[in-house]
C-alpha cells in the first residue's frame, strides 16, 4: 500500500464532499494535488498542498479552505492529529497502527512490495550501453549499462511494459576504419612487419586478437585482394567479434538486452527512405541553405542547397541537413529511422541513454521524434557524466589490451558486479562519478554498497540467531505477519523503521516518473541507517534488543521488523541488480 497515494485519494473525495454540501466550488482540477513527507519530519507524517493550489480558482484564503479539509480530517481513526502550516499546507501525524500496518503488508508482498500499477502497461523502449562495436566496453559505458538497466528494472517495478535495446551503430566511416585496423593486424598474424599502426586507425591491442582470429578462420585468403573484397569481411568479422565480447561484458554485469538493433540492417532495409518520405508528407523537408555554424569565419563556409529537416517547427534551434554533400544520408536521418522503427513497434515512450557528449543530440532528436510520429511519441534523453577511475585518490592507468581507456571488465573483475553496479547508481545520472577501487571496497559506512549490504546481512543474522534459540517459532513471512503484536513495536527508532519502510512505494513510484534510479540507492542507504541505529542503540540498552529472553511476544515482534528490513533492502537492490548478501567476511 502507498500511504501516501491513499491520502490522496482520500483527500480528493473530501473535496468532493465539501463541494456536494457548497462549501467549495464543484468542478476543481485538483490534478497538481500532492500528499508527501513535510520537508521537516517534526511537522508531521504527511502534507497535502490541496488548500494552497485550490485556494484561488475556488475563489477562496488558502488557510479558509485549509480549515474545511481540517475538519474532515480530524475525524478519522487513522489520523492522530491534524494542523495548518504556513499560508495554508495541511499536515498530517498519523496512528502508529498505520505504520505497523505497512510491516504486515511488507511480510505479506515479500520483495514485490513497492510494486504498482502506476505504468498501466505502458510499453516503453529504453535504449541503453548502444557502445560503437570498434572496441571493447569502458568503463563510462558501465555507467550508461548500470544507469538504463536499473531504469528499465524500476519502470518494470512500477507497472511499465519495458524493451531493452542495444542499437549496434555498424554503419558508417567508424566501422570501416575499424575494418581497415582490422586488416593490418589480419597481415601481422600472418608474419607480416606492419610497423606503427597509422594515424586514424585503432591501435588497442585487443584488435591483435581479431586479426589472429580472422588469420585463423581465413589463412591468407585475403592477401593481396582489393579493398572492395577485404574490407567488408574484415569490418564484419570484427564487429561480430567485438559485439560478442560487448554480450559477455555486459552479463558479467548482469545485463541482459531483449533486442539488439542493426543500423546498417535498418538502413538496407530501406527505413532511412521510409521515415523520410513520412517527414515529406507532413511537408516537414525542404530544399535550403542553412546560416552558418557559430564561429565560424566566412572563408571557412561553404553555403549549399541542403535537403533540411523543419527541426526548429519542433523546438530545436535550428534546422537539421538529412543528406551530405556526397548524396549520402547523415547519421541524423539514420537516427530518426531508429526511432521510427522503435515507434512503430508499439512504444509512444522512448527513453535514450547517452553519454555526456552527446548533449548537442537531444534537442533535434526530441523534435524528429515528435513529428515522425505526429506528436504521439516523447523521448527522453539521459546523459551520463563521465566515471573517474581512482585507486586511493590517485587516476588509473590506462588498460594496456585497450590501449587508451580502462575496460568495463577490468572494473567487473577487480571489485565485482554488485559493487560496479551499486556504486554506479550513488550519483545523478547528470553529475561525474568518481569510482575509487580502495573506497568503494573498504568496510565503512562512508562506502554505500558496504553499509546497505551490512544492514542486510545483520538483519539475516539476528533471524539466523533467532532460529537457533527460538525453534519453535515458524519465521515464514506470513507467519510473522499473523502471530506477531506489533503493538509491542514502540520505540523511536522502532517507529522511525517502519516509517521509511512505508515510503518505499511512493519511492519507486516518484523514481519511477522522474526516470532517476538513483533515487533507489539514496533510500536504501536512509534505511539502512535507520537499521544501524536502532541496532547500535540496542548495544546501549539491552531493552532494545532483538531478542529479549522471557518476552517472546516482543522477540517475535521485533523480528517481525527485522524480516521486513530485509524484504524492504533486498526489493530495492533487485531494482538496481545487486543481489543480497546473507553475511559478510573481513
Amino acid at each position: 500500500m502507498n500511504i501516501f497515494k491513499a491520502f490522496e485519494t482520500d483527500i480528493r473525495k473530501l473535496l468532493e464532499e465539501l463541494a456536494a454540501e457548497g462549501a467549495i466550488p464543484a468542478g476543481l482540477d485538483s490534478s497538481r494535488l500532492t500528499v508527501e513527507p513535510p520537508r521537516e519530519a517534526s511537522h508531521g507524517d504527511l502534507s497535502t498542498n490541496a488548500a494552497m493550489i485550490l485556494a484561488k480558482p475556488a475563489k477562496m484564503a488558502p488557510r479558509a479552505l485549509a480549515e474545511l479539509l481540517v475538519a474532515k480530517l480530524k475525524g478519522r481513526a487513522d489520523v492522530a492529529s491534524v494542523e495548518i502550516a504556513g499560508p495554508g499546507f495541511v499536515n498530517l501525524r498519523l496512528t502508529p497502527d498505520v505504520w505497523r500496518d505497512r510491516i504486515r503488508d511488507v511480510l505479506t508482498a515479500g520483495t514485490a512490495y513497492g510494486d504498482s500499477e502506476l505504468g498501466a502497461g505502458t510499453p516503453v523502449n529504453v535504449e541503453y550501453v548502444s557502445a560503437n562495436p570498434t572496441g571493447p566496453l569502458h568503463a563510462a559505458h558501465g555507467r550508461g549499462a548500470v544507469f538504463g538497466d536499473a531504469l528499465a528494472a524500476l519502470l518494470q517495478k512500477a507497472g511499465y511494459a519495458v524493451t531493452r535495446e542495444y542499437y549496434i551503430n555498424d554503419a558508417g566511416a567508424q566501422v570501416d576504419v575499424l575494418g581497415r585496423s582490422t586488416f593490418i593486424r589480419y597481415r601481422e598474424a600472418l608474419g607480416e612487419q606492419v610497423g606503427e599502426i597509422p594515424a586514424g586507425l585503432y591501435p588497442g591491442e585487443y584488435l591483435k586478437e581479431v586479426g589472429q582470429a580472422l588469420a585463423t578462420r581465413d589463412g591468407n585468403r585475403w592477401v593481396g585482394t582489393d579493398e572492395s573484397e577485404w574490407l567488408p569481411a574484415c569490418r564484419d568479422f570484427a564487429i561480430g567479434m567485438i559485439m560478442g565480447w560487448i554480450r559477455e561484458d555486459l552479463g558479467a554485469l548482469g545485463v541482459t538486452m531483449d533486442v539488439y538493433s542493426s543500423e546498417r540492417a535498418l538502413v538496407t532495409a530501406g527505413a532511412v527512405q521510409t521515415a523520410l518520405a513520412a517527414l515529406e508528407e507532413r511537408g516537414l523537408i525542404y530544399t535550403g541553405v542553412l546560416e552558418p555554424p557559430k564561429g565560424k569565419k566566412p572563408d571557412d563556409w561553404e553555403p549549399r542547397p541542403q535537403t533540411l529537416f523543419k527541426s526548429s517547427d519542433f523546438g530545436d534551434d535550428v534546422d537539421r541537413p538529412l543528406k551530405k554533400s556526397d548524396g549520402s544520408f547523415t547519421y541524423f536521418a539514420n537516427d530518426i529511422a531508429y526511432h521510427y522503427d522503435k515507434y512503430r513497434r508499439g512504444a509512444a515512450s522512448l527513453i535514450d541513454v547517452l553519454g555526456a557528449d552527446h548533449g548537442g543530440y537531444v534537442k533535434r532528436m526530441q523534435a524528429a521524434t515528435r513529428a515522425i510520429s505526429g506528436g504521439e511519441a516523447e523521448l527522453d534523453v539521459k546523459l551520463c557524466q563521465l566515471v573517474h577511475l581512482m585507486q586511493n585518490g590517485q587516476p588509473v592507468k590506462m588498460s594496456k589490451r585497450a590501449g587508451t581507456f580502462v575496460t568495463l571488465r577490468d572494473v567487473i573483475d577487480q571489485v565485482g558486479r554488485d559493487v560496479v553496479r551499486f556504486i554506479m547508481l550513488t550519483r545523478r545520472n547528470d553529475q561525474t562519478l568518481d569510482f575509487d577501487f580502495a573506497k568503494v571496497t573498504e568496510q565503512s559506512k562512508d562506502n554505500p554498497v558496504f553499509y546497505v549490504q551490512y544492514a542486510h546481512a545483520r538483519c539475516r543474522s539476528v533471524l539466523r540467531h533467532a532460529a537457533t534459540a527460538l525453534p519453535q517459532l515458524d519465521q515464514t513471512p506470513a507467519s510473522l505477519a499473523a502471530a506477531a503484536n506489533l503493538a509491542r513495536l514502540d520505540s523511536e527508532e522502532e517507529m522511525a523503521l517502519a516509517k521509511r519502510m512505508a515510503t518505499w512505494p511512493r519511492v519507486v513510484e516518484a523514481a519511477a516518473e522522474a526516470h532517476e534510479p538513483h533515487r533507489i540507492a539514496f533510500f536504501l542507504y536512509d534505511l539502512a541507517s535507520d537499521f544501524h541505529a536502532l541496532w547500535n542503540r540496542g548495544r546501549d540498552d539491552a531493552s532494545l534488543r532483538f531478542l529479549i529472553e522471557g518476552d517472546a511476544e516482543l522477540t517475535t515482534a521485533r523480528l517481525a521488523l527485522i524480516a521486513a528490513v530485509a524484504t524492504v533492502i533486498a526489493s530495492g537492490l533487485s531494482v538496481m541488480g545487486v543481489e543480497p548478501v546473507e553475511e559478510l567476511r573481513s
